[in-house]
């Protein structure tokens, strides 16, 4: 079953991506700024889409990996003016986390 947000966003994924989820600084930055909260969105539409963001091509290869053999996904994504997020799918697909790198 895919998360109500995901049905709001109109995400198609290409994997499950569980429960969708964002830590406590994550939502309030998301409820006090519109720029961030589309940002997220973005996002999140990405990493569903196995867009992975801002990172280099070995840990994009292993996000394939990760994939194709049930294993955790990463991605990261950067802004200019906005503060970096990373998703996070678990291995067993039962939830993607949204958050902030020094929450990790």
């Amino acid at each position: 079953m895919s998360s109500p947000l995901i049905a709001i966003i109109g995400i198609r994924p290409s994997f499950p991506l569980g429960q969708v989820v964002m830590t406590r600084a994550v939502n309030d930055k998301v409820a006090e700024d519109a720029g961030f909260a589309q940002f997220v969105t973005n996002s999140l539409r990405r990493h569903a889409t196995k867009d992975w963001g801002d990172l280099d091509k070995d840990d994009k290869h292993e996000n394939e990996v990760s994939l194709r053999n049930g294993y955790r996904l990463f991605s990261s994504y950067e802004h200019q003016t906005l503060p970096k997020i990373w998703i996070i799918t678990e291995a067993d697909r039962s939830a993607t986390t949204i958050l902030f790198p020094d929450e990790y």
